[in-house]
C-alpha cells in the first residue's frame, strides 16, 4: 500500500502544475500580431501600442503591432478575419467597426459573425478642434458662421467615413443644420496637420489623439460630443451644454480575434488585458490622454458590439450615408 501510495504522489506531481506555476504560453510563444486599422500617430495608434508593450511585458514575448489604414479601419478587420484563431492575430477595433456594414458596400466579412470578442478596452469622447489661429473661440461662433456661408467652411476627420469621428461630425451638422464640407483623411494625424497648416477650417477626433496638441497650445478645443465633460479637458465644454442639448457621441476601443478562437484561449487574452487595464500607472497613463478604462467579460463586450451596429447602422441607414 505505501508503494501504491508513493507511485499516485509521484502521477500527481507529474500532472499537476507547481504552485505559482504559469498556464501555457499564449500562441505557444510566438509572436502577436496587434493589427491597427489607421495611420500611425492616431489615438487608435496610441492606445494599441501602449497595451502592445504592457502584453509583451506580461506574455515575456514579442507584441507587433501592424498598421493597415484605409478604408475606415475594413482593411485591417478584413485581415484580421481571414487569419487563423491561433492566438497570433488580434486587431484593436473602434468604434466605426460598428458602422461599416451600413456604410461600405460588399464588405468581405461580417463585423460580429467573423470575429471573437476579447474586451472593450476604453472610451473616450470626440473633441472638435480649430488652429490656435483660428477666429473661431467657441463653438457657437463657429456655427454661426457655418450658417451664414453655407458650404464655404470645410472640416477634416481622420479614418475614413466609417470612424467614430466622422460619423459624429456628420450627426453634428445635421442636427445643427450646418452646411460644410468634409474631408476624411487616412487617420488622425494627417487630419491634424491639414488643421494646423490651414488646409481644413476645423475637425474633429478622439480627445486621446488631440491631447499631444491641445497640450502644446497648437489647436483648440471647442466641445467634445460626450454627455459630460472630459476629465482630460475640464474647461472645454460639451455640444450638449452648448449648442445641441442630449448629444451624446463617445467612442471606444476594444480587442477582437479571428472568429472560431478557443474558448479557453480567448479567456486568457481576456485576463491579461484585464491585468492591463488594472494597473493604476496606467490608468493614470490613460487617464492623462483623457481615456477611460472599460472592461468586462468577451460577452459583455460582444453584446456591446451588437448593440451599436443596430444603432449606429439605423442612423447611417437614416442619413442616407455610403462609402464606395
Amino acid at each position: 500500500m505505501k508503494r501504491l501510495a508513493a507511485m499516485l504522489l509521484s502521477l500527481l506531481a507529474i500532472l499537476m502544475p507547481a504552485a505559482g506555476a504559469h498556464a501555457q504560453p499564449i500562441a505557444a510563444g510566438r509572436p502577436i500580431n496587434l493589427y491597427v486599422g489607421f495611420a500611425a500617430g492616431g489615438p487608435a495608434d496610441l492606445l494599441a501600442r501602449i497595451v502592445a508593450e504592457r502584453l509583451q511585458d506580461q506574455l515575456g514575448q514579442p507584441v507587433v503591432v501592424q498598421n493597415r489604414g484605409g478604408a475606415g479601419g475594413t482593411i485591417a478587420a478584413a485581415a484580421v478575419a481571414k487569419a487563423r484563431p491561433d492566438g497570433t492575430t488580434l486587431l484593436l477595433v473602434t468604434s466605426g467597426h460598428t458602422g461599416a456594414p451600413a456604410l461600405y458596400r460588399n464588405l468581405p466579412f461580417d463585423n460580429q459573425k467573423d470575429f471573437s470578442p476579447i474586451i472593450a478596452l476604453a472610451q473616450s469622447p470626440v473633441v472638435m478642434l480649430v488652429d490656435s489661429k483660428s477666429p473661431y473661440r467657441d463653438i457657437q461662433g463657429l456655427v454661426a458662421a457655418a450658417k451664414a456661408n453655407p458650404g464655404k467652411l470645410n472640416f477634416g476627420t481622420g479614418g475614413g467615413g466609417a470612424t467614430l469621428t466622422a460619423l459624429a461630425a456628420v450627426l453634428l451638422c445635421r442636427d445643427l443644420a450646418i452646411d460644410a464640407v468634409a474631408i476624411n483623411y487616412p487617420g488622425s494625424g494627417p487630419a491634424n496637420i491639414a488643421l494646423t497648416s490651414g488646409t481644413i477650417d476645423f475637425s474633429f477626433d478622439i480627445v486621446s489623439g488631440a491631447m499631444g496638441l491641445l497640450t502644446a497650445g497648437t489647436v483648440r478645443g471647442l466641445a467634445v460630443t460626450s454627455p459630460h465633460r472630459s476629465s482630460a479637458l475640464p474647461d472645454v465644454p460639451t455640444v450638449a451644454e452648448t449648442v445641441r442639448p442630449g448629444f451624446d457621441v463617445t467612442g471606444w476601443f476594444g480587442v477582437l480575434a479571428p472568429a472560431g478562437m478557443d474558448h479557453g484561449l480567448v479567456d486568457q487574452f481576456n485576463a491579461e488585458f484585464a491585468r492591463i487595464l488594472a494597473s493604476p500607472p496606467l490608468k493614470a497613463r490613460l487617464a492623462a490622454l483623457g481615456i477611460d478604462p472599460i472592461g468586462g467579460t468577451p460577452q459583455q463586450f460582444a453584446a456591446m458590439i451588437a448593440a451599436e451596429t443596430t444603432r449606429w447602422g439605423g442612423l447611417i441607414r437614416a442619413l442616407g450615408l455610403k462609402v464606395d
